[in-house]
């Protein structure tokens, strides 16, 4: 009986994780792949991006939960009026405690649309095709164990027992990104996605259907400049995703080749009476090299959860020289 308890759970927390919540990047703010297919190509002038981020998240409770994500796009443009991106990207996260296996892999498409007075739009989609699976053909079931003489049947008549298959699903997504031509050094943009709009279905059960909860993402950036040389970015990016959300707020500091930010991360809805509002303070260091750049965030603890020691995340990104442009102009973010 114990077995099919412990099962149970594995079910039960792995299935309404799932539901609850995406994958999460702490550096989301500056690396907006991450959220919307509408910034595939948003570096114009035919430029190769491409990056990838690294999550450890809380180790010292044991799930040991890691989460990798890469992706790389290229705009492209014929002129001023026509001009569009396209990328691929994946996402691979992981979880020791009850072996949850997660990934995804996605094609992406955004076009340009030009504005009056310096705007642009961006309408992006992208298609997915993912899986899930949780390793169930490692368990041992109740009525494998004959308890008279300690044998272990390899047959189960368990339903779940045939469940050892990964689980896969297509995936739909979409975006939009309205952004402001460069004037003197500031630009700002703003944006929203809706992910999994074909709700897929996600049940390890056989014949149960258990839809993924859409994802819906409202996002901006204002960035001008500080002292001659030097700039600050100021981000915001609004979260929600069943009766979960979360809003980050924060700040981006560029002096020279170096990048210093912090972010609020914070839980408006406040299921619970437990639940903080702010949940953690998010430190962001950043160096910027050639055409790359490397990233390193901590994020601090501030709930009642325990000593998690926190969430560390390293990302580094890469953006190929303006060969079109006069001048080699900088990143747009």
């Amino acid at each position: 009986m114990k077995f099919k308890i412990i099962l149970f759970i594995i079910v039960f927390v792995s299935v309404n994780a799932a539901k609850a919540q995406d994958p999460i990047f702490s550096q989301s703010n500056y690396v907006q792949e991450t959220l919307n297919p509408g910034f595939s190509g948003f570096e114009d002038n035919e430029r190769i991006y491409a990056g990838m981020l690294s999550r450890l998240q809380w180790p010292s409770l044991d799930l040991n939960l890691t989460t990798q994500y890469a992706f790389v796009n290229k705009s492209y443009d014929y002129g001023p009026s026509l001009g569009f991106g396209v990328g691929v990207s994946a996402v691979w996260q992981y979880e020791s405690a009850n072996n949850y296996n997660y990934m995804q892999v996605n094609a992406n498409y955004a076009h340009r649309v030009n504005l009056n007075g310096g705007w642009f739009f961006r309408p992006g989609i992208e298609v997915g095709v993912g899986s899930k699976s949780n390793r169930f053909r490692n368990l041992t079931l109740a009525d494998q164990i004959n308890i008279n003489t300690g044998v272990i049947n390899p047959v189960s008549i368990d339903p779940l027992s045939n469940n050892t298959a990964n689980q896969y699903f297509i995936d739909f997504s979409t975006g939009i990104v309205f952004e402001k031509q460069e004037f003197n050094g500031t630009t700002y943009w703003f944006g929203a996605s809706v992910k999994h709009l074909n709700r897929p279905n996600i049940s390890f059960v056989e014949g149960e259907k258990v839809p993924l909860n859409i994802f819906y993402s409202i996002h901006g950036n204002y960035r001008f400049p500080f002292m001659n040389d030097y700039s600050i970015m100021m981000t915001a990016n609004y979260m929600q995703q069943g009766p979960y959300n979360r809003l980050d707020i924060g700040s981006l500091f560029q002096v020279n080749e170096f990048l210093l930010g912090l972010t609020a991360a914070t839980n408006p809805a406040r299921n619970d009476g437990n639940s903080h509002l702010l949940t953690s303070i998010n430190a962001f260091i950043g160096l910027e090299y050639t055409e790359f750049r490397f990233g390193l965030s901590y994020d601090m603890n501030t709930s009642k959860i325990g000593n998690t020691r926190g969430v560390y995340e390293f990302s580094l990104t890469y953006l190929s020289r303006c060969r079109r442009c006069n001048t080699d102009r900088s990143r747009k973010r």
